[in-house]
């Protein structure tokens, strides 16, 4: 059996694990963000079990292009508690899209994963860039349409 890095098992049986390259250019955020989970979940493959990691690394590019429908602009924000009396945080949408876009697309991802050890497995194959540039050239991830 072929034990490279990017193969896992699933009993008898391997489940090869493949690269796909998202261009989030123009996409709504929740739209683009559900459908990469399910690809990092594994929900995609006929040997799909909760329990197991048997997800594809997925690899967002243009993440500072993501839009919101509607008044989520000015509307959505982000909280962040620093465990200090008085401590909450919040930060609007714009702000943080235009501090960290790459935040934005982790974080919508990460609502959507399994809130356990599993899920912040799974959240490591998720690389986002804010640019059109990235360093995975060498896996050939595949572009897909979302």
């Amino acid at each position: 059996m072929d034990s490279s890095p990017n193969t896992r098992f699933y009993g008898q049986d391997q489940v090869p694990q493949k690269w796909f390259l998202v261009d989030a250019n123009g996409k709504t955020l929740g739209r683009v963000a559900s459908q990469i989970a399910r690809i990092i979940r594994g929900k995609h493959k006929p040997k799909f079990t909760p329990n197991n990691d048997l997800g594809d690394y997925v690899v967002v590019i243009n993440a500072d292009k993501v839009v919101v429908t509607g008044k989520r602009q000015e509307l959505k924000e982000y909280y962040h508690n620093t465990l200090y009396p008085g401590g909450a945080r919040f930060e609007s949408f714009t702000e943080l899209l235009k501090r960290r876009p790459e935040a934005v697309v982790e974080r919508a991802v990460k609502g959507m994963l399994p809130h356990n050890r599993l899920g912040r497995k799974m959240l490591k194959k998720l690389k986002v860039y804010a640019g059109s540039a990235h360093p995975h050239a060498a896996q050939n991830p595949e572009p897909i349409a979302l």
